[in-house]
């Protein structure tokens, strides 16, 4: 889709929730809140996952009305857990995998919330951080690695829950502030104030979520974890200004900043530093089977 016919049909749209919100305040929340929450990428085909995917093992747990769809590589009794983020899902690790598995560590992914094959319409952290937790405590992984809202999930949770298996943990690209997130979905769509205060009412009733406070500068402040934070200068998704409010609040964390490989940060030279990271290798293994001293 052209990039003007794309903006004026998100404008469009911004206009009649403006409208809204002095009509029917009510369906106008519903209607901010519906868009700002639902991906409209990500989702998975059970008859057409994937090939990487094909490779694991699949299990669905349930939890009420919920269900989660987790894969399972499985090795040794060092177990990865990897987080992905918005509009994705657990494939995207795949290049990653080739640096795992390697190891021998049993790596787990799953899918989030709305994504992949999991259960749901919507997504949020809190709900996700549910799904993380059900992992965790069932399968007591060592390492958690996320990346993108993923990562804001991982630094919420840690923070929710210090007390669990999870002794280093990854980040990747991941945003800082919900207010932040906010503000870029409202200049987006053109929302206005009115419609401002009715989503924060919203995140207050329903999750009980000042979105003030809800900020994973916050969260990193509370976590004792050793971590890794990875960060692209030339991040259009995310600002690489997010990651240094990260990075200051969280003082046990290496901080990493790369160049040139954006919001997905896919990079060999980069696996092999979360490697060593991870497992405190003074080699890694390489996909081909080759072991390289990492930089």
């Amino acid at each position: 889709m052209p990039k003007f016919l794309s903006t004026l049909i998100k404008r469009s749209l911004g206009a009649y929730i403006n409208l809204l919100g002095y009509i029917s305040p009510e369906r106008a929340t519903k209607m901010a809140y519906k868009f700002f929450s639902e991906p409209r990428d990500g989702r998975l085909l059970k008859d057409a996952l994937p090939e990487v995917l094909q490779q694991a093992e699949a299990e669905v747990i349930y939890d009420g009305d919920a269900h989660i769809t987790l894969y399972r590589w499985k090795g040794n009794a060092t177990t990865v857990l990897l987080v992905h983020g918005w509009e994705s899902n657990a494939s995207r690790w795949e290049q990653m995998l080739d640096y795992l598995r390697p190891t021998g560590c049993t790596v787990m992914a799953l899918d989030a919330p709305a994504h992949g094959l999991s259960s749901g319409t919507s997504f949020n952290i809190p709900g996700y951080a549910d799904f993380v937790d059900i992992v965790v405590r069932r399968y007591t992984p060592q390492y958690l690695v996320g990346h993108s809202l993923g990562g804001a999930t991982s630094l919420y949770y840690q923070s929710r829950h210090p007390y669990n298996s999870i002794k280093k943990m990854v980040i990747l690209g991941a945003p800082c502030d919900l207010d932040t997130i906010l503000l870029n979905y409202r200049t987006m769509l053109g929302l206005n104030e009115r419609v401002r205060l009715l989503m924060d009412t919203h995140f207050k009733t329903q999750f009980k979520i000042n979105t003030e406070e809800f900020s994973c500068g916050l969260f990193a402040k509370e976590l004792k974890t050793e971590g890794l934070l990875v960060h692209d200068c030339d991040d259009e998704i995310v600002a690489y200004a997010e990651a240094e409010k990260i990075a200051e609040a969280w003082p046990s964390a290496e901080f990493i900043t790369t160049n040139g490989l954006g919001h997905s940060l896919h990079d060999a030279v980069l696996y092999k530093q979360i490697i060593a990271f991870l497992f405190d290798a003074k080699a890694v293994t390489l996909p081909d089977g080759r072991t390289e001293t990492p930089e």
